[in-house]
C-alpha cells in the first residue's frame, strides 16, 4: 500500500486514502479515521481522504437520527479540523452524515485547508435508491436531502472536483467538473460489496479516462456492524486509466505520489475535452425501398 517517497512541489505531491470499516459508534469511529489520517500524515501525505460515512454506517432511520448532529457545534467537525491543522495537511472528510432539519439529513463532504479551516462543502446530488435483489435494498432519498450544487475547490498543485459514491454512475457531473479545470476528482464511497465488484474498476477507470484527472477514491470495506458489507479497494487512477494505488478489503491507508504534469500530457495526446461537439437525438423511420429507387 506505500509507494516510493516523493518530495512536494508545485506539481508533485502525496496523496492519501483512508480506508474504513465505519461502525455504529460515532466516537470510536472518528477516532479510527484520526489515527489512519495521522498514519497517512507520518508517510508524508498532503491531501488525504477518508471515505463515504466516515462517521456513521447506520441503516435504522431512528438510531441515524438519533446519533446525526448539526453541523453547528459538531464535535466530529472539530476533532477533523484538529486534525487537518496538527498534521498541515488538506483532509477531506469523503462525507458524514450532518443534520439539516428536524428528520432531514445531508450526506455532505468536507475539505480542511491545513489551518483547519473548512475550504469546502459537497452535498451529495445522486441519491442511492435501489434494489440489487434478495432483499438488499436502499432508499437514501427517504432520510437525506440531495444536493443541487456540483463543487470545485483549490488545492495548491490543481482544482479538486467533489463527489461521492453514487455520483460516480453519472460521467456528466464527472465532465463538468473537469470542464471547470478539475485536475483530481475525488470520489468517497462505500460501494457494496455486489456493486463494487461487478463496477468499481470499471467506472473508477473510465470516469478518469473520460475527464483525463486523477482520480481519488477512498472506500469502505468489510461488514459492518449493521450488517451491511462493502467493497473496500480504495483507488488511485491516473488520467490514463493506470491504478497507481489500490487498497484490500481491511483497513488502512493508500498512499500513491501525483505528478500533475501528467495530465498535460495525456490531454495534448488526446484532448477530448475540447472535442465536444452540439448534437440533437432525433427518430429515423424506414423509408419505403420504392422512395429510395427513385
Amino acid at each position: 500500500m506505500t509507494a516510493s517517497p516523493q518530495a512536494a512541489s508545485k506539481s508533485v505531491f502525496r496523496a492519501a486514502l483512508v480506508q474504513m470499516c465505519a461502525g455504529r459508534d460515532v466516537a470510536r469511529n472518528v477516532a479510527d479515521a484520526v489515527a489512519l489520517i495521522g498514519e497517512a500524515a507520518a508517510q508524508q501525505a498532503a491531501y488525504v481522504q477518508t471515505p463515504e460515512c466516515t462517521t456513521l454506517m447506520e441503516v435504522d432511520t431512528e438510531r441515524l437520527m438519533a446519533e446525526t448532529k448539526p453541523e453547528a457545534g459538531n464535535a466530529s467537525l472539530a476533532a477533523f479540523s484538529q486534525a487537518a491543522a496538527d498534521k498541515k495537511i488538506w483532509l477531506h472528510i469523503g462525507s458524514m452524515a450532518v443534520k439539516i432539519g428536524e428528520r432531514r439529513l445531508a450526506n455532505r463532504s468536507y475539505l480542511f485547508a491545513p489551518n483547519g479551516d473548512v475550504s469546502a462543502r459537497y452535498d451529495k446530488i445522486h441519491m442511492f435508491d435501489v434494489d440489487l435483489g434478495k432483499g438488499e435494498v436502499y432508499s437514501e432519498s427517504v432520510n437525506y436531502q440531495a444536493g443541487s450544487n456540483a463543487v470545485i475547490s483549490e488545492l495548491p498543485w490543481g482544482r479538486l472536483g467533489l463527489t461521492i459514491c453514487y455520483d460516480l454512475r453519472f460521467p456528466a457531473l464527472h465532465r463538468a467538473l473537469a470542464k471547470a479545470g478539475a485536475s483530481f476528482i475525488a470520489g468517497p464511497a462505500a460501494f457494496t460489496r455486489i456493486t463494487g465488484e461487478a463496477h468499481w474498476h470499471t467506472l473508477l477507470r473510465a470516469r478518469a479516462i473520460e475527464t483525463e484527472t486523477f482520480i481519488l477514491a477512498a472506500a469502505q470495506g468489510g461488514r459492518h456492524e449493521n450488517g451491511r458489507e462493502t467493497f473496500g479497494h480504495s483507488l488511485i487512477i491516473s488520467p490514463w486509466g493506470e491504478i497507481l494505488g489500490e487498497g484490500g478489503t481491511e483497513p488502512g491507508v493508500v498512499i500513491g505520489d501525483i505528478d500533475t504534469q501528467r495530465i498535460d500530457e495525456v490531454r495534448r495526446k488526446i484532448p477530448s475535452l475540447t472535442h465536444d461537439r452540439v448534437f440533437s437525438v432525433v427518430e429515423e423511420r424506414v423509408s419505403p425501398l420504392e422512395t429510395i429507387r427513385k
